[in-house]
């Protein structure tokens, strides 16, 4: 077994592996990564799937084959073959669930991306996926934007977990924690048992980078490129201040009192973009116990590798992260404009990343399809 791995685990944080596809589930290496590196939990979006279904089309072709020969959309072939995998994996991991009381063991999926700007079209999605999959250790993935936010709610108010993804600024994600109370005080009003009941909000931290450091690079001036690589953690960090806060408030204590779980940051987008940066840097310098890294696995490689586990290096940072602000908005950092670019274009993304796995779909079914029919 890892052990950085290990060490991360110990520290308070559940690894989470972003990424599945078939052959993961049925050769035995998701119960390896369990089993050798510490991983209790699962996370999944449109282009992942893509990438297994287009690049490993053995691991499913008797699916394909029978749904080819059923006539069925593709539509509804993306559903079959997504919930497939994910049922599968919740299976594997269920002795995960049960260990942990439910917190950890879970596995994500999203609903349809074009429905993100669609409240009552999401909550419908993320109703059809919980029946489908018909597991109780799954996440149910909805953005966490402004349309998403009462849809986040009704949706936990049926008593159904939800993962919020596409968080990236502190405010947008205390607004992602009103909405997961109002759920959980909706869920206790319908006679929902709240323990049952688990979120995490996926705070995206390497896109922040990304965004920022162009701006920086184009302002060019000693004080903006001083700060180049540290627009994430901090956000990050600061975010994790609201958390805290979130944690100490009267309404969370009356839901904690009911038995409810807190919804758990889950940092997402941990892969290191820049190849200038420490490539575990969104790992290691994000650490403090009761939060999510959901890692691709070369990240989690690399943190198996050569990741320096140090303890807690967030809470103290809290202050440093907010001083980082400062100096952004200083050298003409606009952070509301930055965060209002990445969601709209990590919406777009996924939006498209979803109309590729159904024309990945489309074809498979094509090349699969009864001639005589």
């Amino acid at each position: 077994m890892s052990e950085r791995l290990q060490e991360l685990a110990a520290a308070g944080v559940s690894i989470w592996l972003d990424d599945l596809d078939r052959d993961l589930i049925t050769s035995g290496g998701l119960q390896s990564l369990i089993d050798d590196s510490s991983v209790t939990g699962v996370t999944t979006n449109p282009a992942i799937f893509n990438k297994a279904i287009s690049g490993d089309a053995g691991a499913y072709e008797e699916q394909l084959k029978d749904l080819a020969a059923r006539g069925v959309s593709r539509g509804e072939a993306v559903r079959a073959l997504t919930t497939a995998d994910v049922r599968s994996a919740t299976d594997i991991m269920r002795p995960v669930w049960e260990a942990t009381n439910g917190v950890d063991g879970r596995v994500s999926i999203e609903v349809d991306p074009r429905f993100a700007h669609k409240t009552v079209q999401t909550v419908a999605e993320a109703k059809a996926l919980w029946w489908m999959v018909d597991r109780p250790n799954t996440l149910i993935k909805i953005p966490g934007i402004a349309e998403g936010l009462p849809a986040i709610t009704e949706v936990l108010g049926e008593g159904i977990s939800v993962n919020v993804t596409l968080i990236f600024s502190p405010d947008a994600y205390v607004e992602v924690m009103n909405a997961w109370m109002a759920g959980l005080e909706k869920a206790a009003a319908n006679g929902h048992d709240l323990s049952k009941i688990q979120s995490v909000a996926s705070f995206f931290v390497s896109r922040v980078d990304s965004e920022v450091d162009k701006r920086l690079e184009a302002i060019n001036t000693p004080e903006a490129t001083d700060l180049l690589g540290q627009a994430a953690i901090a956000n990050a960090r600061i975010a994790y201040g609201k958390f805290q806060e979130v944690m100490e408030s009267d309404r969370w204590k009356a839901l904690e009192a009911q038995g409810a779980m807190p919804q758990r940051p889950l940092w997402a987008s941990t892969g290191v973009k820049d190849p200038n940066y420490d490539d575990t840097r969104y790992v290691v310098d994000l650490v403090t116990r009761g939060v999510v890294n959901t890692m691709p696995g070369a990240t989690m490689k690399a943190v198996a590798d050569h990741g320096e586990i140090t303890g807690d290096t967030i809470v103290a940072e809290i202050p440093a992260a907010q001083q980082i602000f400062v100096d952004l908005e200083a050298v003409g950092i606009d952070m509301a404009d930055v965060f209002r670019v990445l969601e709209e274009e990590g919406v777009q993304k996924f939006i498209v990343a979803w109309e590729e796995l159904l024309g990945t779909i489309e074809e498979a079914l094509s090349s699969r399809g009864d001639n005589d029919a």
